[in-house]
Formats: structure tokens, sequence, C-alpha cells
């Protein structure tokens, strides 16, 4: 029988690291941002105690989910922040994940046994796998943070809706995501966020948001706050910003102030 560890056990940068598996680099990096903390011996070398332990688990499991490693300092020392309750949350984005991953096994494998002539495939079965993709990726890249401001039904209920999309449907969500960034691109060539081209870009993407949270959720404010959760967060920014130009994002967010302020239809 393994004896327990001791409280007042500590541990050599070299005994972490090969207990862990993360490099010595990694975890004196760690210690640089402030997510790990070790004492220093009378030799002036690293010890690292059973809270370090914790901490660095904690830190690498985040890691697992996704999270870069300035969010991760930042919901760790938050003041609100409850490690059991942190866990859990990420713990449904990676079944999400394992879900994806499973479902996307089966289509490639039930494909190549369609070419083969050994089964046929529904257009339904066909797409199945690439919608669990795209549920598994947004759920990995922004699945947390979208759980903690709208609450897990809402976004249980926008996954459910990309799963019962038509083959058509699909189709109409990825020409018009593609058509987005188009239309952002013109508009900002205008300069002007209350223009027509503006404005026609905030009713398209409008209409793309509602293809996941669903008409009788949708309100200008809403839309409004989502932008400027874009606009604060690094990956939206740069998911706009990379393909329609520096700003983009920015512009985006404009578009939709204006559109509040006038009171167009919609905005509320």
């Amino acid at each position: 029988m393994r004896e327990a560890q001791s409280a007042d056990q500590t541990y050599t940068i070299g005994e972490l690291a090969s207990m862990s598996g993360a490099t010595e680099r990694a975890l004196r990096h760690y210690e640089d941002l402030g997510l790990l903390s070790p004492t220093r011996g009378e030799n002036g070398y690293r010890r690292y105690g059973e809270k370090d332990v914790e901490r660095l688990q904690q830190v690498l499991l985040f890691r697992a989910c996704g999270m870069g490693l300035s969010e991760i300092r930042g919901l760790l020392e938050s003041p609100g922040y409850n490690a059991k309750e942190a866990l859990k949350q990420h713990l449904k984005t990676l079944r999400a994940r394992q879900r994806g991953l499973e479902v996307l096994v089966e289509t490639v494998e039930k494909t190549v046994a369609t070419m083969k002539g050994r089964q046929t495939m529904t257009n339904e079965e066909r797409f199945r796998g690439l919608k669990e993709q795209a549920i598994e990726t947004n759920e990995n890249t922004y699945g947390a943070e979208a759980r903690e401001r709208y609450g897990d039904d809402a976004v249980d209920a926008a996954n459910e809706r990309v799963r019962a999309m038509s083959e058509q449907d699909w189709d109409e969500m990825r020409e018009l995501e593609q058509g987005i960034i188009r239309q952002l691109k013109g508009a900002m060539a205008t300069g002007d966020p209350a223009g027509d081209a503006a404005q026609k870009l905030v009713e398209m993407h409008r209409r793309w948001i509602c293809g996941y949270w669903g008409e009788g959720r949708y309100s200008g404010q809403a839309h409004l706050v989502l932008g400027e959760m874009y606009l604060a967060d690094e990956r939206f920014r740069d998911y706009y910003d990379s393909r329609a130009g520096a700003g983009a994002t920015e512009f985006l967010v404009a578009a939709l102030r204006a559109q509040l302020a006038d009171g167009q239809p919609g905005a509320e």
C-alpha cells in the first residue's frame, strides 16, 4: 500500500518536473508568471510543497483544456476562484471534446466503408461528424466563458441547434459566416460604422448569431454585449482582425453601438 504524502514534503525542481511531466524550463516560466511560488532553501534552490503541486496540477489541467497561461493566471487569482467549480466546468468541455472526436471517428469510418461499397450513408450522417467537430472546437475555445456568461442551458441549447441543422442550414451558416467577413472588409473601407454597409453587416451578424441563439433570445443590447466581449478577448479579436484586417473587431462593435443609438429595427 502506498503511503499518503506528508503535508510537509517538498520537491526539488527536478523531482517535480519528473513527477508532473512538465519541463524544468516550464516550471521556471510558470514561476515568472506568478503561477507557482516555490520557497528557497538555505542553498538557494527551489523547493515545492504540496500546495505548489496542487497548483501545478490545476495549471496543467487548464492548459489541457486549451486555456492560455495569462487566462489561467487571471482565473486562479480571481477573488471568487473555486478550484472545484472551475474544474467541473472544464470537465464539461473535455466531455464535449470527447464526444465530438468519437462522432468524427465514426463518421470517417462510415465514409471509408461507403467508399469501399460496404455500406451507405445518409446525407445527415455525412455532416454529423463535421457538426460535432464544430461544437467541440467552439467548446474548447470559448465554452468556459460562454457557459459562465450565458449559463449551461443557453450553451447546450445552441449546441443542439447545430446538431439539428439540415445540410442546407449548415451550408447556409458557413456561407453567411464567410459573407460577414467580406461585408466587414467592405464596411471598414467606408470608414462609417453608421453607414448602410455597416448596418448591413450588423444584420448579417444578427442572422448568424440567431442561428445559434434562436430568434427568441436576441436583442440589440445582448448583441452589443457579445460584441464587447469579442473586443475584450484577444481570441475573438484575432478571429475578425486576422480575416478582415486590423481594427475589424472594433469596427464591428462601433457598428453595433451605432445601431442601438439610432434605434434601428432589432436594436431592442
